[in-house]
């Protein structure tokens, strides 16, 4: 097993301070009032659409669950910002996800639906259901009609039938009629069942949540994770035995990339520190965990090939696989230098925060046409091999709100207690 030794905080390199204005309060919140304005402009009568380079809905009319629960989650979190326009937005998309993006015959929901409202595949997710529970809590603080019922339902169908009592973990995906389960268990679905049952557990006080949560973490970061010298297993059999060569000839996947990626590594850390902080008797290996990840994914993603920025995609030595530059790889990072930094007060950290802030002004930004762009090319120039278009504003807008917000509780409550 690892020592800590072997993990040191990373080093900053030595070279001119970044700005001092970037990522600072003001500018943050102005970074989320203009993704917000161009995410307005993904509503379609069946929910949000997947926005293009320009910002326009793209033509296929496909709604994706996912892209629906993610956008209702940030205008939520803007409502409770005090938007008021964004309340009407919050609940279109909570009148989606009771509509036609749910099966009315078996119960949960689609992973989305074509113009003609058929069901774009014949799997129920995980990672979809984990993403309502999100909207759903995120509409529930706000508090918009029908959210609570939203979420009760959401957590009545993780409970039946993705949550694995046996194993402490959520099982993968199911077919339509929830008969046929997956041989396959993911870490990136496990993950963001933790984001939704954080928010979840803050909105109902039902710590159960919170329980489920660090039993998940604990499978995945403590023991696998560690395991791998920090290198996040992301791919397992139905047994959760590590199925390293899974999608080797899919090396660019965009939900289950060959390897480990490096953006979940700080995604993890962050959301270690939330359950941390959220909890009345944390244990100690939750905020050495968050700090080994971070350690990991500077020393094996940032500048790793000669060229700056962070690799997508590392293999189970550590060598970069796919080296596309994704803008959400580098919102986690700065999200989890922010926390981590409030968490420690390790000047280090604060380093990274700016460096990395800096580095999304120079390059991901777009000022010409809005949002960042997804994704850029190891030059830095933008590319569409993984993420065509910019189809949500998730991941940004989280990265300018989470700085500006405590630890715990979760984005969405965080901000309802603040409201007089």
């Amino acid at each position: 097993m690892t020592d800590d030794a072997e993990y040191p905080r990373p080093e900053p390199a030595a070279h001119k301070p970044p700005c001092p204005v970037v990522g600072d309060p003001a500018w943050l919140a102005a970074e989320q009032a203009r993704l917000l304005d161009f995410a307005r402009g993904a509503r379609v009568p069946d929910g949000f659409g997947w926005l293009d380079d320009r910002g326009a809905v793209r033509d296929d009319g496909c709604v994706h669950t996912w892209i629906t629960c993610r956008m209702t989650h940030v205008f939520a979190l803007a409502r409770l910002c005090g938007d008021r326009d964004a309340a009407d937005l919050v609940d279109h998309g909570l009148a989606a996800l009771s509509g036609p993006l749910y099966d009315r015959e078996h119960g949960g929901w689609y992973t989305g639906v074509d113009g003609d409202g058929r069901p774009l595949s014949a799997e129920k997710s995980a990672y979809t259901h984990a993403f309502v529970v999100l909207a759903a809590a995120g509409a529930t603080a706000a508090g918009r009609p029908g959210a609570r019922d939203l979420l009760t339902r959401s957590l009545d169908t993780i409970e039946r039938h993705f949550w694995s009592e046996a194993e402490g973990r959520l099982v993968e995906s199911w077919d339509l009629p929830w008969q046929l389960c997956e041989n396959y268990r993911g870490a990136n679905a496990n993950m963001h069942a933790v984001e939704a049952f954080l928010a979840a557990g803050d909105v109902t006080g039902e710590p159960v949540w919170h329980a489920r949560a660090l039993r998940i973490a604990r499978h995945v970061v403590h023991e696998h994770a560690r395991a791998a010298r920090w290198r996040l297993v992301e791919h397992f059999d139905a047994h959760w035995t590590p199925q390293y060569e899974y999608n080797r000839n899919r090396p660019d996947d965009p939900f289950r990339p060959f390897g480990s990626t490096i953006g979940h590594w700080f995604e993890w850390a962050r959301l270690l520190l939330g359950l941390h902080a959220g909890m009345a008797t944390p244990p100690d290996w939750l905020l050495h965990d968050a700090e080994a990840l971070f350690a990991a994914g500077v020393r094996e993603g940032w500048n790793v090939d000669g060229e700056p920025g962070f690799v997508y995609t590392v293999d189970r030595a550590g060598e970069p696989v796919v080296r596309a530059r994704m803008h959400w790889v580098l919102t986690e990072a700065i999200a989890a230098a922010a926390v981590l930094h409030r968490v420690t007060g390790n000047a280090d950290y604060q380093y990274w925060y700016r460096t990395w802030w800096t580095h999304a002004d120079e390059v991901f930004i777009d000022r010409a046409h809005g949002s960042w762009h997804h994704e850029l090319t190891p030059e830095n120039t933008p590319a569409a091999t993984v993420w065509p278009g910019k189809p949500d504003v998730y991941h940004t807008v989280q990265a300018t709100l989470i700085p500006r917000l405590p630890t715990a509780p979760a984005m969405a409550e965080a901000l309802r207690r603040t409201i007089p």
